[in-house]
């Protein structure tokens, strides 16, 4: 292995996400470049099915942050980048050159958010490897109505996911992964029984940060502390309604239930 091919692996296998950043300043010129060199990211089609806002006011987190549950990164961090499945620019272009576009629906969807989320993997690997801190916002997906209207979005124009950026005022903890031999396959799926489970997740549910999760939460296992209280079935059934409301009525209708 080279040298080169040494220092990317070491990036992957340490990075970490960064939650606190400095006063140091993130130009325009910077984000702007490198967001120029992560659309050089794979995309359906060619056709970019995406959009960046780019949100570095005062004003403008303190409208985003209620839609992110006031996560202090939003109004802490110099720059917030809201990546969003587009649709709406390339219908624009359609039509302005005599072509009917049938991309209301929802497998357009689906691959304007694939392209986005592409898209912001590129930008957030390029922004770290600059010496940038970022850490991905989950809840862009629930409360996309407010960060809509916040950001102005017209039709067809989906907010996918959040990236706050800064300089890291501090390393990011390192949360752990689970082993790579959990996750691939060769040839067909392997299924997992007791046993593959107990040692996949070993590691994970030892850790001191895991522990402490369970007992501060009053669980017996740190699977229950994602089922009852990070992640419950109740909170994703009501924001997966949110969502999928907000997605039909802006431009991309799901396609009927059959009976």
């Amino acid at each position: 292995m080279s040298e080169t091919d040494n220092k990317i692996t070491s990036y992957f296998d340490t990075r970490t996400t960064v939650r606190r950043y400095s006063d140091k300043p993130v130009t325009p010129e910077l984000i702007n470049s490198l967001l120029a060199s992560a659309a050089h990211a794979p995309t359906t089609g060619n056709m970019q099915l995406y959009s960046v806002i780019v949100t570095t006011s005062p004003e403008g987190k303190a409208a985003l942050s209620p839609a992110h549950f006031n996560q202090p990164q939003v109004k802490n961090a110099p720059v917030v980048l809201t990546f969003c499945a587009d649709f709406h620019r390339f219908c624009r272009w359609c039509e302005e050159r005599d072509a009917r576009a049938g991309y209301d629906n929802f497998q357009s969807f689906v691959t304007a958010m694939i392209d986005t989320v592409i898209l912001a993997q590129q930008f957030v690997t390029l922004a770290e490897l600059s010496g940038l801190g970022t850490c991905y916002l989950g809840t862009t997906t629930y409360n996309a109505p407010q960060i809509a209207e916040a950001l102005s979005l017209p039709e067809m124009v989906i907010p996918v996911t959040t990236v706050t950026v800064g300089w890291p005022e501090e390393k990011g903890e390192d949360c752990g992964r689970i082993p790579a031999n959990a996750f691939i396959h060769q040839e067909t799926y392997s299924d997992y029984d007791a046993q593959r489970i107990n040692d996949i997740y070993a590691e994970k549910e030892a850790r001191a940060d895991s522990m402490k999760f369970v007992a501060e939460n009053n669980k017996q296992t740190l699977a229950q502390v994602f089922t009852d209280v990070r992640y419950t079935r109740e909170a994703n059934t009501y924001f997966s309604q949110v969502y999928r409301d907000f997605i039909n009525r802006h431009g991309f209708p799901f396609p009927p239930v059959e009976e």
